[in-house]
């Protein structure tokens, strides 16, 4: 039976054991494992639903898209949604996503040894880059990219002890307050997303509410798949070659690895009414985990699934950025930043991954803690 220690470092041959559905005493939750149902469940949010007291976001910054289903996902979802379409995440962000690379790498450089450069790239690069690409989608009034930093971390911290069944943090309830009062001002400023929000008839608390939810996801998310990409291109070296002998494979290199290890692993469900899967009896009530690493690693989809291969012609058909209703909102302005950054760092000489570098680990969203690496002077 797996542990969660086992889940947090390597859960692919449990999720390969039980695919494509089984009970994992351990999540007290049915996870499943196979990309067809996994759709299935993702797609019918009547059944499957987010709805639920247990939904440990909800608890830290109170209801909001993440949090919700039907009409009330709707109303709150809708006013955030044109300004993270594709073409207008091309126009409003890409200059300013080079722009912060660009400066991210050269710090790097300048504080690194002459003789011998090294970096942390999750530190130096993917980090930093996440935090300040939030703050401007968000429009936020001015604050340091560590003051960011410090309130995301303080609230996911209470929002995962949550789900671990402790009480809400005093530090995670500050930081939200604080978070709430810069979002609030925020309003004010007619070209901001959170202004456009409050416009289309949110409420301050709803605005303030989803505007955590996207400070979540577009700081852990990117951070985890620049992390995550680079990993695997350091630690394939076949497959860094073919993306240094050919440019064009890196936007299908990035797929695979989010394919391989999506940066948020698993998202929960909770069963409106009894219904079988896969002859599997749901009960009301029951937690629904959906894998979706494991989505990503089902040979039924994916031939050799646990090969990291960047010329992988389906590579695409991941569910990283899940589906149905709640796909991911910000998943073309991460794609964006992820793959400006990968370009930046594949234009280091002899760029190299340190030997002790640590893989991906987490439970719900799995990155490696640290990416340590060198390049020629």
């Amino acid at each position: 039976m797996a542990t969660v220690e086992q889940l947090e470092t390597d859960p692919h041959p449990t999720l390969a054991r039980i695919r494509p559905i089984g009970w994992i005493e351990a999540l007290n939750s049915w996870v499943v494992s196979s990309r067809a149902l996994a759709l299935t469940v993702l797609r019918d949010p009547d059944t499957f639903t987010v709805d639920d007291p247990r939904f440990s976001t909800a608890q830290v910054v109170g209801p909001s898209m993440l949090s919700l289903d039907g009409g009330p996902h709707k109303a709150h979802r809708d006013p955030f949604e044109s300004p993270f379409g594709l073409a207008e995440t091309r126009r409003r962000f890409t200059d300013p996503v080079q722009q912060t690379v660009e400066e991210l790498m050269a710090a790097a450089s300048r504080s690194a040894d002459a003789t011998s450069p090294s970096a942390d790239l999750r530190t130096a690069l993917a980090g930093p880059l996440s935090v300040a690409v939030v703050a401007l989608s968000l429009g936020l009034p001015p604050a340091s990219a560590s003051t960011v930093l410090e309130w995301y971390t303080d609230i996911s911290a209470s929002v995962s002890g949550v789900s671990a069944g402790h009480p809400v943090t005093a530090e995670g309830a500050t930081a939200f307050a604080e978070l709430h009062k810069h979002v609030a001002a925020g309003i004010d400023s007619s070209d901001s997303l959170v202004a456009a929000a409050a416009h289309a008839g949110l409420g301050v608390d709803e605005v303030v509410a989803n505007a955590a939810v996207l400070m979540f996801g577009g700081i852990e998310t990117t951070e985890g798949m620049i992390t995550n990409a680079l990993w695997h291109l350091l630690t394939n070296r076949d497959q860094l070659d073919l993306v240094l002998a050919d440019p064009s494979l890196l936007p299908n290199a990035m797929e695979e690895s989010l394919r391989l290890e999506p940066a948020a692993a698993v998202v929960d469900r909770y069963a409106t009414r009894d219904i079988e899967l896969e002859g599997r009896p749901i009960r009301r009530g029951d937690m629904v985990t959906v894998s979706l690493a494991g989505a990503g690693r089902d040979p039924e989809v994916f031939e050799s699934p646990d090969q990291f291969d960047v010329r992988r012609t389906n590579a695409r058909r991941h569910l990283a950025f899940a589906s149905g209703p709640h796909i991911c909102l910000g998943m073309h302005l991460t794609r964006l930043e992820t793959l400006v950054a990968l370009e930046a760092v594949l234009k280091l000489a002899g760029l190299r991954l340190a030997a002790d570098s640590p893989p991906p680990r987490g439970l719900v969203f799995r990155k490696p803690s640290a990416l340590q690496v060198s390049w020629d002077a």
